[in-house]
């Protein structure tokens, strides 16, 4: 069967085209009930409105959408999500294109959204977070045939647009600067293990360890929470030959250790270097302030804004953006490691 019409439509339920138009694409002229019979029945034929027709039709929703995975909880207080929300809304309201946010539970949840808001034209392009391994997300998006851009790289999104930094580079500075201080025991508080971000991250630990010549070098996963960064580092403070210097993949994350260190009686950064990576206003806050990787996140969700609003009104051209790589900012949290250390 090829690609289900609004005339496949119309005859399941028994209802005119014209009636079938109405309903997908949210216009006044057909009752709720038979709308909702209508788009159950899209969504069960999983119709899908064609680009090309819809681009004679010269309709824009003048919305974007955004879909994120991750537990609402650890969203609540991420300030890196909150800065890149700022700066996307900030560059999209400067074109009146308003923007539909929503959390759900898994990438499936995710991905059926994906055809709920593009089989009603509810949104105009998506924007995608957190790119993972082997992500179904991906072939989802380019079924769609919706503009999108996935926020992370590099490549590997098939036709799908994207704007990223270079994780991988900013790590490396990290357990540079760290070996540079004598540090030979490092550890990483990292995110979710499927994420790339993630993976590139704990690699790059990983191949330091000969360059460097460090002694130890560990990748601890968790879900980004305090909760779970918490104890995360009570684990790596207790060991028999404890880290010197802990990176953490989040500032959240990062403090949390710095309290776990000051409960354990570690002192920071004496017997233990702390760095974040995101480097928002609680970074700077704290005491001792905490050395972090730093970039502009407003200014990321503005590039991302910018490369989908091109991307709406010229799909054929597909954009692969390189931003800055984050720099470290050196504070009071990284210090040589102590001879007792």
């Amino acid at each position: 069967m090829g690609r289900p019409t609004i005339a496949d439509i119309a005859e399941r339920v028994g209802v005119s085209k014209g009636a079938v138009s109405f309903a997908l694409n949210g216009r006044p002229g057909v009752s709720e009930a038979t709308r909702a019979r209508i788009l159950q029945a899209a969504k069960e034929m999983n119709w899908r409105p064609h680009s090309a027709a819809r681009a004679l039709g010269g309709s824009r929703a003048e919305a974007v959408g955004l879909v994120i995975a991750r537990p609402a909880s650890t969203l609540g207080v991420e300030p890196f999500f909150a800065q890149l929300l700022s700066g996307l809304q900030a560059r999209l309201s400067a074109q009146s294109v308003a923007m539909h946010l929503l959390v759900v539970e898994d990438v499936e949840a995710e991905i059926e959204v994906y055809r709920e808001w593009a089989s009603a034209h509810r949104v105009d392009g998506f924007i995608m977070v957190d790119p993972q391994v082997r992500d179904p997300r991906i072939d989802a998006l380019q079924e769609l045939e919706v503009p999108a851009v996935v926020l992370g790289g590099p490549g590997r999104h098939g036709s799908l647009s994207s704007v990223w930094a270079d994780d991988r580079e900013a790590m490396l500075s990290v357990v540079d600067y760290l070996a540079a201080l004598g540090h030979r025991r490092v550890a990483h508080v990292a995110g979710l293990p499927r994420f790339r971000h993630t993976q590139r991250r704990m690699r790059a630990l990983r191949d330091s360890v000969r360059r460097l010549g460090l002694v130890e070098a560990v990748s601890v996963p968790t879900d980004f929470s305090d909760a779970e960064g918490a104890a995360a580092t009570r684990a790596l403070l207790s060991r028999g030959r404890r880290p010197t210097a802990i990176v953490y993949d989040s500032d959240v994350m990062a403090l949390a250790g710095l309290g776990v260190a000051g409960e354990m009686g570690v002192r920071v950064p004496d017997e233990l270097s702390i760095v974040a990576f995101d480097d928002s206003v609680l970074t700077r806050v704290t005491h001792p302030a905490i050395t972090s990787l730093s970039r502009d996140t407003f200014a990321l969700g503005g590039q991302v804004a910018e490369v989908l609003l091109e991307l709406i009104a010229d799909p054929g051209r597909p954009r692969d953006l390189k931003t800055a790589t984050p720099r470290l900012v050196v504070r009071e949290s990284t210090a040589p490691p102590s001879r007792d250390a």
